[in-house]
């Protein structure tokens, strides 16, 4: 059985709602309102008023998807620039959402996650392999690479 089709206002009220409860992408409330029984010609509708009314905001979405990235799981800019581009978000709004990002904390992120994770290493005696698992956990973090040459220098 397919979707039923809500209507439009009711649709409108259900997608306020739930970008209201938090920042969400131009896809993520297309796909939504789709679930909703609503056609192209709708869905487009619905969106532009979300769009006009600020429920909707796709440079507060980027700014909010990296800023939570970054502070709770420790993502570096390569890594939140893809994911972005996964949603669809624009060049503009990428960029607009990783200058939100303190280069002071970034350069502290980096460090505080290298020394935890040579905490976790202290057990490898080769200090090549060490590196290299350090340098492979900080890329995979999504960490720029000139960075984490600076960051094994230091260490």
């Amino acid at each position: 059985m397919g979707p039923l089709n809500i209507g439009i206002e009711k649709a409108t009220q259900k997608a306020k709602q739930f970008c209201a409860y938090q920042e969400r992408n131009h896809d993520e409330v297309r796909q939504k309102l789709y679930t909703f029984g609503l056609y192209q010609d709708q869905v487009n509708a619905v969106l532009s008023q979300l769009i006009d009314e600020n429920y909707l905001n796709e440079e507060r979405y980027a700014i909010a998807f990296a800023g939570g990235r970054f502070r709770i799981k420790d993502w570096g800019r390569i890594k939140i620039k893809y994911e972005l581009k996964k949603h669809q978000v624009s060049e503009y709004c990428i960029k607009q959402a990783l200058l939100n990002i303190s280069e002071e904390e970034y350069q502290q992120k980096i460090e505080k996650l290298a020394t935890i994770k040579l905490k976790s290493l202290k057990g490898e005696k080769n200090e090549f392999i060490k590196k290299k698992k350090l340098q492979s956990y900080l890329m995979q973090k999504g960490y720029e690479s000139y960075l984490i040459n600076e960051c094994l220098q230091k260490m």
